[in-house]
């Protein structure tokens, strides 16, 4: 710490974090382990965006925002996992004040950008299956472009308010972390200053960041079921499921892990709990989704039989 001038007090300069454990002896399990976790989320992602690409059948809006979705998964994981690989083999556990607020608010920001992708994608299934005669109509591609650049718009603006409340809080005492990355819970319960504005400005911009989502998603998937119930076919009613079935899975990993990450913010101490969140949030998300919409989807996996096999010729 150092003194924080024209002040009396002193104000941190950076941050220790603890990371997942604190036994040296297992730092090298721990990197094996999330090297793996990241290889596969980064491989796995950028198959997705490859199957995409070679495939014509993937050429419509729902996988035009799912290789956005892969994108932002890529990202979550790079903001976290890179930075953590770097202090385990530094043995250093320190992060500065400004790095640990950039992190939060590219965190933030990824994260955002996913949460109104998820809400797109389930308005696109409601288009394709509710209203199938104007479906090209409402989604061409203008409004795929408009509804991505509004999800970066909104998820810039949440990560930035944020970022900017989270900057006029004092830390002038304890300066260690118990978790792996820098996120809003534990910084509130390192401040010197009142975090009471600041929690009330999380749950505040959380219901419209989430909470407007979900609804959005639901009152979705409540018009899709009841015009799947209506098709009389047994073979139509399944495949008009099976194209939600992986979305409505990835919606609720992802918000079930932000809702006990955020709604626990009254808990007097954080606990590993809250460091098992944090790894369905930036590891074990990103890893699903690219899994989640390919085991039920034979187009995609014909599609990465082709990346696959092209790669193989080109050896």
């Amino acid at each position: 710490m150092q003194p924080k001038s024209g002040a009396n007090g002193t104000a941190v300069t950076e941050f220790i974090l603890l990371g997942l454990v604190e036994t040296p002896e297992l730092w090298p399990v721990i990197f094996v382990l999330f090297l793996l976790a990241y290889v596969v989320t980064v491989g796995g992602n950028l198959s997705i965006l490859a199957a995409i690409l070679v495939e014509p059948k993937l050429h419509t809006p729902m996988y035009f925002f799912l290789g956005n979705l892969s994108v932002m998964d890529i990202g979550c994981i790079t903001v976290t996992i890179p930075s953590m690989f770097g202090r385990l083999v530094s043995h250093k556990r320190t992060i500065p004040y400004g790095a640990c607020l950039t992190q939060l608010f590219f965190f933030h920001l990824l994260v955002g950008v996913d949460c109104f992708l998820l809400t797109a994608m389930a308005y696109d299934r409601f288009l394709a299956i509710c209203r199938p005669l104007t479906y090209s109509t409402h989604m061409s591609q203008t409004v795929q472009r408009i509804l991505v650049a509004a999800s970066w718009a909104c998820a810039f603006t949440n990560a930035l308010t944020h970022t900017v409340a989270i900057s006029t809080l004092n830390f002038c005492g304890p300066n260690v972390i118990n978790h792996f990355y820098c996120d809003l819970p534990q910084l509130f319960q390192l401040s010197c200053s009142s975090t009471q504005l600041n929690e009330l400005l999380l749950f505040a911009v959380g219901f419209i960041m989430a909470g407007t989502p979900v609804v959005l998603i639901v009152t979705s998937y409540i018009h899709v079921a009841a015009a799947v119930l209506r098709i009389r076919s047994a073979e139509g009613r399944k495949k008009a499921f099976s194209t939600c079935s992986s979305h409505l899975t990835v919606v609720a990993i992802f918000y079930g892990s932000g809702i006990f990450n955020y709604m626990r913010l009254g808990s007097a101490k954080l606990s590993d709990k809250d460091k098992a969140v944090g790894i369905f949030n930036t590891v074990i998300n990103p890893m699903l989704n690219p899994i989640i919409y390919s085991l039920r989807n034979p187009d995609v996996q014909a599609a990465l039989w082709r990346v696959v096999l092209g790669r193989w010729s080109l050896v």
